[in-house]
C-alpha cells in the first residue's frame, strides 16, 4: 500500500498506481513516458485524489497553457521564487526545467544561487525582479511596478500570468520546505 521512496517526512501511507483511478494512472504513466519518472510532488499529493487533480490541473495551465510567457520564462519564474523562498525540492526540479528549456546548464545553476548574477535581457530582469518582490514583500507592489513590466513589453495578460506563477511557486514552496518533500534523484543530473 504504502510507497517505498522518501517522498516527505509525513506518514501518510501512498496508494499504489493500481489503486488510483484510471485518470491517474494514465497521467502518472504520461509523466513516466515524458519526463522519465514520476514526480514526488504528484506522489506526495496521491493520497488525496481530488487535490492531485486540482494541483496537476492548475499546473498545467499555468506553465503550459497559452500565455504570452514562454515556458522558459515561466520556469525561470519558479526558479527565482523557490531560490528566495529556499525551497530545495523547487530549486531542484524546476533548474533541471530551465536548463532543458535554455540549453544552458550554466543558466539554470545561476537562477537557483543568484538570477541577478546571470546574464538576462531587460525582459527577463524585470519579470524576475517582480516576482520576486511578490515573494518578498507584495504588499509593496503598485502602479510603478506594474507599468516597470509594461515598459519592457509585457501586456497587463502578461503580468497576470507572472503574478499567478509566481504566486503558485509560493504556494508550493511552502507546502514543500513543510513537509521536507525531496525532488526525484533523477533531476540533479538532467540537461547537464
Amino acid at each position: 500500500m504504502s510507497q517505498h521512496t522518501y517522498v516527505t517526512a509525513l506518514d501518510i501511507p501512498l496508494p499504489s498506481r493500481e489503486e488510483l483511478p484510471e485518470d491517474i494512472q494514465k497521467y502518472f504513466s504520461k509523466c513516466d513516458q515524458k519526463l522519465g519518472m514520476l514526480p514526488n510532488v504528484l506522489a506526495a499529493y496521491s493520497h488525496n485524489v481530488e487535490q492531485l487533480r486540482t494541483f496537476s490541473r492548475f499546473y498545467n495551465t499555468l506553465m503550459f497553457g497559452e500565455s504570452g510567457l514562454s515556458e522558459l520564462e515561466r520556469e525561470m519564474i519558479a526558479v527565482a521564487v523557490s531560490s528566495t523562498n529556499q525551497c530545495f525540492y523547487c530549486q531542484v526540479a524546476h533548474g533541471a526545467s530551465v536548463r532543458e528549456y535554455s540549453g544552458d546548464p550554466k543558466l539554470g545553476e545561476l537562477m537557483v544561487m543568484n538570477y541577478r548574477a546571470a546574464d538576462l535581457s531587460p525582459r527577463q530582469r524585470a519579470m524576475l525582479d517582480f516576482a520576486v518582490k511578490m515573494t518578498t514583500a507584495s504588499y509593496t507592489i503598485g502602479e510603478s511596478d506594474r507599468q516597470g513590466l509594461r515598459d519592457v513589453g509585457f501586456s497587463d495578460k502578461d503580468i497576470w500570468d507572472i503574478a499567478n506563477v509566481a504566486g503558485f511557486y509560493n504556494m508550493t514552496n511552502r507546502v514543500a520546505s513543510a513537509v521536507n518533500m525531496q525532488p526525484n534523484p533523477e533531476y540533479h543530473g538532467k540537461h547537464r
